[in-house]
C-alpha cells in the first residue's frame, strides 16, 4: 500500500518550467568529462584532493575548479581535516544517473 501511494505521489508531481530549468542546470554541470571522472572516483566513498589527483589526470588548479563547481551545484559535499579537504557525493541519485548513462554507453561501445 505504501509503495502504491509513493508511486501515485510521483505521477502527481507537477513539473514546472523551473523544474526543467533546474534539471538542465544540473546536466550542464555534469556535462564535463572531467567532472564525471571525479564523480566516478567518489562513488565508493569520500576521498581527499590528493587521492583524486592520482586517479584523474589533471593539474591541482583544474581539479580544484571542477570540485568547486560540483560543490556549488550541490553534487558534492566537503569537509576539512587539518590541511586536507575531503569530498563525497552529496546526493546518491547523481551516482545512479551517471552509472546508468555511462553503463549504457560502455555496453553499446562493446557491441
Amino acid at each position: 500500500m505504501a509503495t502504491e501511494l509513493q508511486e501515485n505521489d510521483k505521477s502527481e508531481v507537477v513539473k514546472t518550467d523551473a523544474t526543467f530549468e533546474s534539471a538542465a542546470d544540473m546536466f550542464r554541470v555534469m556535462s564535463a568529462p572531467m567532472r564525471l571522472k571525479i564523480i566516478n572516483c567518489l562513488c565508493d566513498g569520500e576521498k581527499n584532493v590528493s587521492y583524486l589527483l592520482t586517479r584523474v589526470n589533471t593539474t591541482q588548479p583544474n581539479m580544484s575548479q571542477h570540485l568547486n563547481t560540483l560543490y556549488q551545484a550541490g553534487i558534492l559535499a566537503k569537509r576539512r581535516e587539518g590541511v586536507q579537504i575531503f569530498y563525497r557525493i552529496a546526493d546518491q541519485r547523481i551516482v545512479s544517473i551517471c552509472e546508468a548513462v555511462c553503463h549504457d554507453i560502455a555496453a553499446k561501445a562493446a557491441h
